[in-house]
């Protein structure tokens, strides 16, 4: 499906209750998160986005950038933890598709590890991989994505019911060209909009996977 695809009846249904949980971490890709939200909104019709954001991702854009009606920013800084302290559970609970893009190295050793010490991982350790969807796209460097303790993290993952959106070979931040950059916006929302048309249940579209003709 293409990001100008029309939108399937399924589809359309399915997005006026579908909330997408959007996690960012500290990857200069995050400057591609504005275009990542109006692309889930232009889609997806009355889609609502819970987007959680690592205190070093907002370095890398601007918070007036992704005000929107349907949109809801979450950091840490605004999570008190004495007035919200169930706030991860919330967000893991409402939302239907989990999506984190982008991941990068430091955030991807937390999650394969278990640790949960901000907003963000906390909210990755209550989601429920069992009955619903969790994407991930990683990016960073090409001699970190490389190195072998990434693979040894990102088979974590998988384990854990992650699917990986793999990174994109291209020309990095760094200046180096090779293999690193997060998957581009239209491939990102592409593949979220695949899983809504099931409304981001794992099992049904499982389901209606394996019972195609």
């Amino acid at each position: 499906m293409s990001a100008n695809s029309e939108i399937s009846p399924e589809l359309e249904e399915n997005s006026k209750k579908l909330t997408v949980l959007v996690c960012s971490t500290g990857s200069v890709a995050t400057i591609k998160l504005p275009e990542i939200l109006t692309r889930l909104c232009d889609l997806l019709n009355n889609v609502h986005l819970d987007v959680v954001l690592t205190e070093k991702a907002k370095h890398f854009c601007q918070l007036d950038s992704l005000v929107k009606p349907n949109v809801r920013i979450y950091s840490d800084s605004e999570w008190n933890m004495e007035k919200e302290p169930n706030l991860c559970e919330e967000l893991s609970q409402r939302a239907n598709i989990l999506l984190i893009a982008p991941l990068d190295a430091n955030t991807l050793a937390k999650i394969a590890n278990g640790l949960c010490d901000n907003l963000l991982t906390s909210v990755i350790r209550s989601w429920d991989f069992n009955n619903k969807i969790a994407l991930c796209c990683p990016a960073m460097n090409t001699q970190m994505w490389i190195h072998p303790i990434t693979n040894v993290h990102i088979k974590q993952l998988e384990t854990f019911g992650f699917n990986i959106i793999p990174p994109v070979t291209k020309k990095l931040a760094c200046g180096d060209y090779g293999v690193g950059a997060m998957a581009e916006p239209v491939t990102l929302v592409s593949e979220v909009a695949r899983y809504a048309e099931f409304n981001g249940n794992k099992r049904i579209y499982a389901t209606q996977k394996n019972t195609a003709v």
